[in-house]
């Protein structure tokens, strides 16, 4: 976006509506301390970069509140509660999360399927939903798909 003598250019995939809802979201949200992902693909970054600060709670924002997260070994996670137990017991061992390359976000309506092939192997597998502010928050999480 560029302004020029008070209009703002937009991007030809981003109309005025949604600059403006993105905007407003952005403002909204700049007071707290973990950043929403506005766009699925924003999620496998955060989750880097909050896993490698030690932020649970941070963590815990990239899901929805009756999300589920399928830890290795079979351990299912159920919701904010149980998500937030299960990141405590993982972050406690000091993991250091090397990004990964994730691939686009395959998109349908309001649910778009995120993966990312891990640094050392393997590969993830998340359902995100988009939500009514425009968010994606992950519904379902699949941290280690391949061995």
């Amino acid at each position: 976006m560029v302004p020029l003598l008070g209009v703002i250019i937009l991007p030809d995939d981003l109309n005025q509506t949604d600059y403006w809802r993105r905007r407003s979201l952005l403002t909204t949200f700049a007071h707290m301390s973990h950043q929403p992902a506005l766009e699925p693909e924003d999620l496998a970054r955060f989750f880097v970069e909050r896993a490698n600060a030690g932020d649970v709670e941070g963590l815990v924002a990239l899901y929805e509140p009756e999300a589920v997260l399928a830890f290795p070994g079979g351990q299912i996670s159920v919701g904010t509660d149980a998500i937030r137990a299960a990141y405590t017991a993982f972050l406690a061992t000091g993991p250091v999360l090397p990004p990964g390359t994730p691939s686009p976000a395959l998109r349908n309506g309001d649910v778009a399927l995120t993966s990312t092939k891990l640094a050392g192997g393997g590969a993830t597998a998340e359902i995100a939903r988009r939500q009514p502010d425009g968010t994606w928050p992950w519904a379902a999480d699949q941290p280690s798909i391949l061995p």
